[in-house]
């Protein structure tokens, strides 16, 4: 390629970068369709090889999952607000707990100041705006009514989701082979094994750790119920969508599973020991049959390039740069591989007693 080549092309990525950044608010609703279709287009090929039409499997794997969300909406948010309420009004009490107990066994053996954490006036606080709760709901939703143009915003976006996301389904193979007859023909094949290996990334992470993540939370949530804990419900969803980096469901889910049994059955041994059976069950099923039934052994991101995607994604483009930094992430990873291999076939990785003439 000519300078001047890679100039143009240079000038295109800006041009192209620019633009994405400029339409930043209006991305959201397309690429969640994106998602969905990305998620749901091997269910709908395997439909369209048993012999169903693809429309009428895109028809039916978007009935099946917008049930699914009216089924969580109808059933799991009314629980999970009463959960919410309970845990705000559990909070002064932890509080209550950190100040009284925790925090001066900290102090004495670290030796700070008296008063040095100030946690009074936080529960003070809380305490005070319990009673205002539905005052503030109130208010909350009048703003919300008197936003009417916001209002009709968010219902366009959430209109725009399930319309685009059934035509990417739809056309997604199609898609996909005219962008493939637009690529160079020299570079073609090279570009569809970078893109193949980027799918494989990105397909184990997606589909295998969101089932997974969806499976520990089920289980969490049904133990910890049986288990008899008041937030239950709210600690299992919060532990299995925690499961997004490996352990981190476990560690954040146990300890505030804990947390919540000792402030509701006190020094009580059965329920804390319950708790702990349940974690552990999870944590053996997801090491013995999740993971290895859901990913497998294809390849997926690090633990840390995970984290750091998603935190660099919302701070630099906030909800947008989410919903893109796994994408981006698994591509990026992809390249790197590539970059690595040619370094090491390079010049300047190469062994200099290698080289003829030295």
């Amino acid at each position: 390629m000519s300078s001047l080549g890679r100039w143009w092309w240079l000038i295109g990525l800006v041009a192209l970068g620019w633009l994405l950044h400029q339409l930043l608010p209006i991305l959201p609703p397309f690429l969640i369709a994106a998602l969905l279709a990305y998620m749901g287009g091997p269910l709908v090929s395997r439909l369209e090889h048993v012999g169903l039409p693809r429309t009428l499997g895109v028809l039916l794997v978007f009935s099946v999952f917008f049930l699914s969300c009216l089924l969580i909406l109808l059933v799991l948010v009314p629980l999970l607000g009463k959960q919410l309420m309970g845990l705000y009004q559990l909070t002064p009490k932890v509080i209550d707990w950190l100040q009284t107990v925790a925090l001066p066994w900290l102090q004495s053996e670290f030796g700070l100041e008296e008063g040095f954490w100030r946690l009074d006036q936080l529960r003070d606080t809380l305490m005070s705006h319990l009673g205002s709760t539905t005052d503030t709901l109130r208010t909350l939703l009048s703003r919300l009514t008197a936003s009417g143009l916001a209002i009709l915003i968010w219902f366009g976006n959430a209109l725009l989701v399930p319309v685009v996301g059934f035509y990417l389904m739809r056309d997604w193979d199609s898609m996909l082979l005219k962008l493939q007859a637009l690529l160079p023909r020299r570079r073609e094949a090279y570009i569809t094994d970078l893109v193949r290996e980027c799918h494989e990334v990105l397909g184990a992470f997606l589909r295998g750790q969101l089932l997974v993540m969806l499976a520990l939370a089920i289980i969490y949530a049904i133990g910890l119920n049986l288990v008899g804990l008041n937030l239950g419900l709210l600690i299992g969803i919060l532990s299995g969508l925690a499961s997004i980096v490996p352990y981190m469901g476990f560690v954040v889910g146990i300890a505030a599973a804990l947390l919540a049994a000792l402030f509701q059955f006190g020094l009580d041994l059965y329920p804390l020991l319950g708790v702990v059976a349940v974690f552990a069950v999870g944590q053996a099923l997801e090491g013995v049959l999740l993971t290895p039934w859901l990913v497998g052994d294809r390849i997926g991101l690090h633990p840390v390039a995970v984290i750091f995607a998603i935190l660099a994604g919302g701070q630099l483009f906030g909800f947008t740069g989410v919903l893109l930094a796994l994408p981006v992430a698994a591509v990026i990873m992809v390249l790197l591989r590539h970059i690595h291999e040619f370094y090491k076939l390079s010049h300047l990785y190469a062994d200099p007693s290698d080289q003829s003439g030295h």
